[in-house]
């Protein structure tokens, strides 16, 4: 039996993640810590909700004292590692208050580390420690806005230097830099994964993929930020959940191993094909202020894992989105459920960030 702690378990990556172990691993345990904020939601899980080998518990990796009641072993026994994808990600999000941002992504983060190095340490272990010292591996997902943004060329490597552009970002990088440091100072086994974006079932709909599906469905505009022209590199969900199993199992502790999807698209070709997959014309689309420090291209190079892993992502482009959005159309209570809560959908993200571009022009 190996007993994991997923942090963030019920949001969009950490549910497909959750899943994936429980799936893949038969004799592994899932404990899931998760707030339940706007992005998670237990409907995310109701497949595996009841299996006796899922556990979830409500609470926020901010809280000290949940954590160490987990990794210490108290609440369910000893545990085995720790995945942590905890974190408010929604870059509009930070930019209208980043101090939630720094407060879970970065103390929280800390709260977690603190808590693997106090009770990961094997029996009789002594400074100066060393990796064979520790019984508990710890894995930090992380995003390549962490880089900040791409010219028209080129593509983040593992050694690209860390230059985050907006608050989400900036936290982002700031709990890797703490990762890096419990490796190199405490030497704990500490890897972080830095992916593209995601896609694919059981995303908010405030993030743009869905939001645009569930707008058209609706009846409504998709609002396009800017000329359309930003350019992401996009990972189906699935695909990310698989690497991150294999970073855990097989990633060499203090390295960095970026996920991406091969899949670079401007905003407006994502646009442009799902208004068309809808059935919608390009009346369908409105153009708004763009993003504050909207990062113009992200890429990522992720031959490091694909030599050193063996990991490949198995869904295109083309039918990793032909399936997203057919899951979105036979999905509608999914999403009325997940937006039901007094939580936007995105729309007043979208005219607060177009409002403030506006005061800065």
């Amino acid at each position: 039996m190996m007993r994991l702690l997923i942090t963030g378990g019920l949001g969009f990556i950490g549910s497909n993640l959750v899943r994936h172990l429980i799936n893949s691993h038969t004799s592994y345990e899932i404990i899931n810590l998760d707030a339940e904020t706007y992005a998670g939601h237990r409907e995310n899980l109701t497949d595996i909700e009841k299996n006796p080998r899922y556990k979830l518990v409500v609470g926020r990796i901010e809280d000290a004292k949940i954590v160490d009641e987990i990794v210490s072993g108290k609440k369910f026994g000893p545990i085995d590692g720790i995945i942590n994808l905890a974190a408010e990600s929604h870059v509009d999000r930070s930019i209208e208050d980043p101090s939630i941002f720094v407060n879970t992504n970065v103390v929280g983060t800390q709260n977690l580390l603190q808590a693997a190095f106090k009770y990961g340490k094997k029996e009789g272990a002594t400074l100066p420690y060393k990796l064979e010292d520790y019984k508990i591996r710890f894995v930090q997902v992380s995003t390549d806005e962490v880089y900040g943004s791409l010219g028209a060329t080129g593509l983040f490597t593992e050694e690209t230097p860390l230059s985050p552009n907006s608050p989400y970002s900036a936290s982002k990088a700031s709990s890797d830099l703490l990762c890096r440091a419990y490796f190199h100072t405490f030497a704990m086994p500490v890897v972080i994964t830095r992916c593209s974006n995601n896609y694919g079932p059981y995303q908010h709909p405030e993030k743009l993929i869905p939001l645009f599906i569930t707008n058209l469905i609706k009846g409504e505009k998709v609002p396009v930020y800017g000329d359309g022209l930003n350019v992401r590199d996009w990972l189906q969900v699935e695909d990310h959940a698989r690497a991150i199993d294999l970073a855990f199992h097989k990633g060499v502790a203090g390295e960095v191993y970026n996920i991406g999807g091969n899949n670079e698209r401007t905003n407006m070709q994502i646009t442009k094909l799902i208004v068309k997959e809808l059935g919608k014309g390009e009346e369908s689309i409105q153009y708004v202020p763009d993003r504050l420090g909207h990062d113009r291209r992200y890429a990522i190079d992720a031959s490091k894992i694909e030599r050193e892993l063996g990991w490949k992502p198995k869904h295109t482009f083309e039918t990793g989105i032909y399936e997203t959005i057919k899951w979105y159309q036979a999905n509608p209570d999914w999403v009325k459920a997940v937006t039901a809560c007094g939580h936007d959908d995105g729309k007043a993200l979208v005219a607060a960030s177009a409002a403030k571009s506006n005061a800065h022009k």
